[in-house]
């Protein structure tokens, strides 16, 4: 493992971080790493930062100190190897977990270069990481069949990942649909090759479960505390919380979300979606900018951040995925809705509970799909099961059929 770039330049991530008010703790510890790192690089077999995360593992019994030192790599490996600087936010998932450190180098190659595809299209971590997983399984699953490099796979071969010797399924439509989008992302790099491997990977089944959604008396409560004047909840999380509600935007849009996106003059919002990366406009309603207002001038720290919600603390960075997820946690917690076991607590359910309604009150599907930013009008279609109104509408009187006495009780 090279680590010639780190040591020339980690002191320019040092002075930067020391620069920007992090924490002398955390300095420290970056510091120690980056040493145990330089120390052994030569001495140790590793051959990326996925090794050393590996030995970590093997040597940790606490997985929140393992996670800890998951953090610092990952900040580490974005420095060497990307030239990435910190932006106040935690990286959990910066390794290639699972069989990667057992793949043939050529498959290791493609999945790095997916890695370097999906950064640069700026694709959410999570996706990324999902999605990468799944392609080493399946690699992984190819070389044990001795096939080793990317011209040897055949549609057999791809099958038999699917599919047992008996004939059944063992791999979900979720698994092959990352495995698909994995290999779309790769196709510049050799249309032909990853076109026929797409072409083997089976058609399986989707299978639909009921979406839950927001019921009248857990919308009542939350737009309860949503408008309080006296409530638990900060400006900010008030103001994003108003913004799922009456808007529907995705989580990562709400996070994107910046200065230059809000036109007071004309009440507009203006954002390019973060999944679609298509323009979208919706009005600014007198609920929604106020709650933005009251957040900008009572909270928000003095930055020169661009982005609206930011982190308390210095450097005030963007809210990502796991800050916006917890606010909508808390929401919920401070409305006394959803706290069961297998509750839908994410931002989804506010998007679907504007889907849902719009449905009931006769809104053409194509306006919802708009309003909502769709870039398909089959992107609806899991809403409909939540409109019970019009769904009734559909039910069949079963007045000819009329049931024997005592299949209903009375009591």
């Amino acid at each position: 493992m090279d680590v010639q770039n780190l040591r020339i330049n980690y002191p320019k991530l040092i002075s930067y971080m020391e620069e920007n008010g992090y924490s002398p703790h955390y300095i420290n510890a970056l510091k120690y790493e980056i040493n145990f790192i330089l120390t052994n690089a030569s001495l140790k077999s590793w051959t990326s930062y996925a090794d050393i995360h590996l030995e970590h593992r093997e040597k940790l019994s606490s997985t929140s100190y393992l996670s800890y030192k998951q953090a610092l790599l990952g900040l580490i490996e974005d420095f060497d190897i990307h030239g990435l600087y910190p932006n106040g936010q935690r990286r959990h998932k910066f390794v290639l977990r699972g069989k990667y450190h057992l793949l043939t180098n050529e498959f290791k190659a493609v999945i790095d270069s997916y890695y370097i595809a999906e950064k640069e299209r700026n694709t959410k971590d999570a996706i990324t990481y999902r999605q990468s997983l799944s392609a080493i399984s399946f690699f992984f699953s190819l070389q044990e069949k001795g096939i080793d490099f990317l011209e040897k796979i055949t549609e057999e071969a791809v099958l038999s990942v699917f599919v047992t010797p008996e004939g059944s399924l063992y791999r979900s439509y979720d698994y092959k649909r990352n495995i698909a989008s994995f290999l779309k992302v790769c196709i510049p790099n050799n249309p032909e090759i990853y076109k026929r491997i797409l072409s083997f990977l089976p058609a399986l089944r989707v299978n639909r479960k009921n979406i839950q959604y927001l019921l009248p008396e857990e919308v009542a409560k939350m737009k309860q505390i949503l408008n309080a004047k006296e409530s638990p909840l900060s400006p900010r999380d008030k103001a994003i919380g108003i913004l799922a509600m009456y808007t529907g935007l995705r989580g990562c849009d709400i996070a994107g979300l910046t200065i230059d996106s809000i036109d007071w003059s004309k009440d507009i919002i203006n954002i390019k979606q973060q999944k679609t990366k298509v323009p979208l406009t919706l009005p600014l309603t007198a609920i929604v900018g106020n709650a933005i207002y009251d957040y900008l001038t009572l909270e928000r720290p003095e930055t020169e951040n661009k982005y609206i919600f930011i982190s308390y603390n210095r450097p005030y960075g963007r809210l990502k995925g796991p800050s916006l997820s917890n606010i909508c946690k808390k929401i919920m917690k401070v409305a006394n809705i959803r706290q069961s076991d297998g509750d839908r607590r994410g931002f989804h359910i506010f998007r679907h509970h504007i889907a849902t309604e719009l449905l009931s009150n006769g809104i053409p599907q194509p306006v919802i799909s708009r309003t909502l930013g769709h870039t398909s009008p089959k992107s609806l279609e899991s809403y409909l099961s939540a409109d019970l109104k019009h769904l009734k509408e559909c039910a069949l009187s079963i007045e000819k059929y009329p049931l024997r006495t005592g299949v209903i009780c009375d009591e």
